[in-house]
């Protein structure tokens, strides 16, 4: 059961309590590019993005902020590093909330200053804490970046926004090893009950990027600890959003667009089956209706296999059949497999509205 936490709004998008978990990515443009960076924003709103953060390392880049909400469709969060003044900045050109570690902006007054500013404007901040940058005296304290040492950390910077009148606040306390992660987000979880924005910080590329992110936000979902989660790929971000899709279909907690059931392959296959996939995949990269396909390699055994996906094709020598809910409905010629699979899903699509 997912834990209930205190529920904030971030623009229009709830985060917390019992609002669905929110997909959140990053902008890899320079921000003060404000084409190139609304037109990247626009690809994530295509690809199901909720939330969108965008660095700002200096004026020009706050200053932006501006002129991109105003091309843009979902809340836009401002990442500020050691400069309080580009808080301030962003906040006066309407960003929708902000990530700080109040630990690098300069002090307590400082951090005072932001907080007053962004409670007059309505807008929450995220803590953001993350293993390679935990101050000095709490690696001299623990000898390394543990879970511990992380957690106090939070802590400590909930408490002093808490101390200037500020409440609306969301954690992240992130590493780039799964387990000391899930460590901390268990027990910082048990701590207090901000909504917490989850994921494994600089997992690296696509394949192995996404398998520790599988694995760590994995866990901590059915942990029922996440209110708002990112992938964090060296890809482009719209990779990143497909594949937080794909965690949250695997856990049945939120469900947009295909899903995919196609067999490994064996000696009984005789089509390309891994083509058939890839086809289907890139023909329904946006689709948002939430249904469930399989493509399978035999003709005997694919059906019956897969009986419980909405639509289905299974190959064999030169033809394959169309089948549904692991009913076989007709056989189709090899090189129309595809065609008619996707023919189906649009009447499918059609169906649900």
């Amino acid at each position: 059961m997912r834990k209930q936490t205190r529920q904030i709004s971030i623009g229009g998008v709830k985060v917390g309590g019992n609002a669905p978990i929110t997909v959140q990515s990053m902008t890899n443009t320079f921000t003060q590019d404000v084409a190139a960076t609304v037109a990247q924003i626009h690809r994530l709103e295509t690809a199901g993005c909720d939330l969108v953060r965008v660095a700002v390392p200096d004026e020009a880049a706050a200053a932006a902020i501006s002129r991109i909400k105003k091309q843009i469709s979902i809340p836009l969060i401002a990442d500020i590093h050691f400069d309080y003044r580009l808080a301030l900045t962003s906040i006066r050109a309407g960003a929708d909330a902000l990530r700080i570690n109040p630990g690098n902006i300069g002090g307590k007054q400082n951090v005072r200053d932001v907080a007053r500013a962004a409670r007059a404007r309505g807008i929450p901040i995220r803590i953001g804490v993350n293993a390679g940058s935990l101050e000095k005296r709490l690696l001299k304290k623990y000898g390394q970046a543990t879970p511990e040492a992380m957690v106090e950390s939070a802590m400590q910077h909930i408490e002093l926004l808490r101390s200037f009148d500020f409440h609306e606040i969301k954690v992240s306390i992130k590493a780039s090893d799964v387990p000391r992660t899930v460590e901390a987000y268990r027990l910082l979880s048990s701590k207090t009950d901000l909504p917490l924005h989850v994921g494994v910080t600089e997992a690296g590329s696509l394949l192995s990027g996404t398998v520790k992110s599988a694995l760590g936000i994995g866990i901590l979902l059915l942990d029922g600890i996440g209110d708002t989660i990112r992938v964090s790929l060296t890809r482009d971000p719209k990779d990143e959003v497909r594949v937080w899709f794909e965690i949250l279909k695997a856990l049945r907690i939120r469900q947009r667009g295909r899903e995919i059931i196609s067999c490994p392959t064996c000696g009984r296959c005789e089509i390309d089956l891994v083509k058939l996939v890839e086809q289907v995949e890139s023909a329904l990269v946006t689709s948002t209706t939430p249904v469930r396909l399989a493509i399978m390699g035999c003709v005997v055994n694919g059906p019956g296999e897969a009986r419980e996906a909405d639509i289905g094709i299974a190959g064999g020598r030169g033809h394959g059949v169309l089948f549904k809910k692991g009913k076989v409905v007709r056989k189709v010629p090899e090189e129309r497999l595809v065609e008619v699979l996707l023919k189906e899903v649009e009447k499918y699509e059609c169906t649900r509205g």
